[in-house]
């Protein structure tokens, strides 16, 4: 395909200031509230050995993995997600820890598929790992903070979808199905292709119990109810314990007054193979795709070589955006953007209103050009500052907003912390 340097790669996007300025405060919000849960922010590298990124190819993304040589001849990888090095950095670093541990962090990923709407080669996301917990509250834990995100950036009219991969695996446990076979009916779920899912079952050497239940899987989708009918219609001890444990985790978030939020989907079918528990997915209905995705992950840490159980979850933070856009939910963001005058003819006086009202949490530009009153007021305008002040003397200023125009006051009164003002970003 042609290209120039004058684009950016398939896949990727420059953020230019005011999404920048909506990104780090999706990001700021959820960093804030994720360490008042007693989350600790982690940093891993960008790129990674390609064979731990793999990790025997536990999380199923070794095919979308972006690989290179070093000059030394090792092979590395951009960093696909931000699970696998974190279940690393535990197994080597923190495996003295005192254990739960509670990680979180906010990166970069890559991924080599098509590019499209709610889809890109690099991403941004937000999330947390609850690490050295099998218990279902770390679980309820998990799920509860994904919907506490969502609400803290403003989210309306989301949900979060639960379900869990055992209660699939014990239909199938007996089935004598190839890992083919498996496959197959594993993609007729992800992408929710009921009538491959139905020729399947016809083909497939299933007994009838478990090809109805199959069929039935994206229809058990609503509350408490379908959990009560999953049990009644589960034949298989592993499909029997992984309800009972999913009906555990509903009982912790209805204690905690989250299940508005809440819908059980026992038809939630992951694209990453190392779940190995409770799954979930948060949807906005304003979108088409996931806004979030996780679960519980057993496993994946032992394939570097410390067998410890975990939980988390990732935010998409460019997913979060649109969905905001669509929902106008920007209006919650602080403009508290001040265009100051009379740098030319009082520098002094300028510099010192300035310095006082960015003490106080604004940001605040000087007038550097010295363009007329007009042209400054139609540039403040266009560039979105909330006020363009004028200093009269060191304790006294001229105010202009857009709808407003002119007034004068007090500067100790402008600096005094604002009520309902400066909405807007």
């Amino acid at each position: 395909m042609a290209y120039t340097m004058m684009q950016t790669p398939r896949g990727t996007k420059d953020f230019l200031p005011r999404d920048v300025e909506r990104k780090r405060w999706i990001e700021e919000h959820l960093r804030n509230l994720f360490w008042r849960w007693g989350y600790r922010e982690i940093i891993t590298p960008t790129m990674e050995f390609y064979d731990a990124v793999s990790a025997g190819d536990a999380a199923g993304l070794a095919g979308n993995v972006y690989r290179f040589f070093e000059r030394e001849g090792d092979i590395l990888a951009l960093r696909p997600d931000m699970t696998t090095p974190i279940a690393r950095v535990v197994a080597t670093r923190l495996q003295g820890a005192a254990k739960p541990l509670r990680l979180c962090y906010h990166a970069n990923v890559f991924r080599y598929a098509e590019p499209q709407a709610g889809r890109r080669r690099e991403f941004y996301q937000s999330g947390v790992e609850l690490v050295g917990s099998s218990s279902h509250l770390a679980d309820a834990e998990v799920i509860a903070l994904t919907v506490e995100s969502l609400k803290a950036v403003g989210l309306r009219n989301f949900r979060v979808d639960i379900g869990h991969v055992d209660y699939y695996d014990g239909i199938l446990q007996n089935s004598g199905l190839s890992p083919d076979k498996r496959r197959n009916l594993r993609m007729a779920l992800l992408k929710k292709d009921y009538v491959a899912l139905e020729e399947l079952t016809g083909v497939f050497s299933l007994s009838q119990e478990d090809r109805e239940l199959l069929l039935r899987l994206p229809h058990l989708r609503g509350g408490r109810e379908i959990l009560a009918e999953a049990m009644e219609r589960a034949a298989n001890p592993i499909s029997q314990r992984a309800i009972s444990n999913l009906t555990a985790i509903y009982d912790a978030l209805e204690a905690y007054g989250l299940t508005d939020w809440i819908h059980v989907d026992l038809g939630l079918i992951k694209d990453i193979e190392y779940y190995t528990g409770m799954v979930l997915e948060a949807y906005t209905a304003d979108m088409g795709f996931t806004i979030g995705t996780g679960g519980r992950y057993d496993h994946l840490i032992q394939q570097f070589g410390y067998g410890c159980p975990a939980t988390g979850f990732a935010l998409g933070i460019e997913r979060i955006m649109l969905a905001l856009s669509r929902q106008g939910g920007w209006t919650a963001i602080p403009n508290l953007r001040v265009l100051c005058l009379g740098v030319a003819e009082k520098p002094k006086m300028a510099w010192q209103v300035a310095e006082k009202l960015r003490t106080e949490g604004f940001s605040v530009e000087l007038a550097v050009n010295g363009e007329g009153e007009g042209e400054i007021l139609q540039y403040a305008a266009a560039q979105g500052f909330c006020w363009v002040i004028q200093p009269l003397t060191p304790e006294r200023i001229r105010v202009w907003t857009e709808a407003d125009g002119w007034r004068e006051q007090e500067l100790s009164s402008f600096a005094a912390p604002l009520e309902g003002e400066g909405a807007g970003g």
